[in-house]
């Protein structure tokens, strides 16, 4: 044989080696894949296979332990929190008077609210030295008159004593109510019964005390309207002289816009009854003086 003969056999066989390497691999490649396929398959079954599963068995929910709670259903306890609503509650002098018509004050009611007043800082014997008999009283307003009628009621002899009182630093009748605004309206109403006399503001809106004081020393007022504060302070200072004074008249029963008396705000309470232990009391107990409850 030649030797190109021989080359060629040589290549053919070489060829042939290699077309079955390539085969081999190929083979290899397909039963990887037919591997990789079968592992996929299997996985899918198996995620299938579980998500019915899944879906099968019912959904487990935890169920929530919900809170006890305590009902107290105890009778008592609900009477004890009415009866501390109850208290907390105060009571107004606007309900009061809605239950009940007012009362026309009486002469008792002031020896009731001295006695109360000086209870607690006085000895028996000095309670009984601040007592008024029934004879220091005027006849008290019923809520029928006005105050022009009730003081020509109480005061007949007006004219006479009007005419009579020339004394300086004092006046023959002294009206006290419970604020400056009552005290205008009050010089206003008695028009009828003042006639020609001489009426002096005795507060303290808009007036000063030295004014007042050189008002009583250069003239004759025969009566004086004002607040207990004010003619405390013009007694205190010598101002104002009540040895001439006959008539003292408390303005008892009338009520402001809260529906109080001047004996329900505590500033003038305590005030008229300084003014009353000052001198006014002494002067009733020696029968010089006389108290009206208007």
């Amino acid at each position: 044989m030649s030797t190109s003969t021989k080359r060629g056999s040589k290549g053919t066989g070489l060829q042939r080696k290699r077309t079955d390497k390539q085969s081999a691999i190929c083979l290899q490649k397909v039963n990887v894949d037919h591997s990789d396929d079968e592992a996929i398959e299997k996985a899918s079954a198996h995620r299938t296979a579980t998500h019915q599963d899944s879906n099968s068995k019912p959904a487990v929910t935890k169920k929530r332990k919900q809170p006890t709670e305590c009902f107290l259903s105890q009778p008592e306890e609900k009477q004890e929190s009415t009866v501390k609503a109850k208290r907390r509650k105060k009571k107004k002098i606007s309900d009061v008077l809605e239950k009940s018509a007012p009362k026309p004050g009486v002469p008792a009611d002031l020896q009731n609210l001295l006695s109360q007043h000086f209870a607690e800082n006085r000895s028996v014997i000095e309670i009984e030295e601040l007592k008024l008999s029934d004879s220091c009283f005027l006849p008290a307003n019923d809520l029928t008159h006005s105050f022009s009628s009730y003081l020509k009621e109480i005061c007949p002899k007006w004219a006479k004593l009007r005419k009579n009182h020339k004394e300086e630093k004092s006046v023959v009748m002294l009206v006290i109510c419970s604020s400056a605004l009552r005290s205008l309206e009050l010089i206003k109403s008695m028009t009828a019964f003042k006639g020609d006399c001489r009426v002096l503001k005795l507060f303290a809106k808009h007036i000063k005390i030295k004014e007042q004081i050189s008002m009583l020393e250069k003239g004759v007022f025969h009566i004086g309207v004002g607040t207990p504060g004010r003619v405390k302070a013009l007694v205190e200072q010598d101002g104002l002289c009540l040895n001439s004074t006959k008539y003292m008249i408390l303005d008892w029963n009338w009520r402001d816009q809260k529906l109080r008396r001047m004996m329900d705000i505590p500033e003038i309470k305590k005030e008229t009854i300084d003014l009353l232990e000052m001198s006014i009391i002494k002067l009733c107990r020696e029968g010089s003086v006389k108290l009206g409850l208007f």
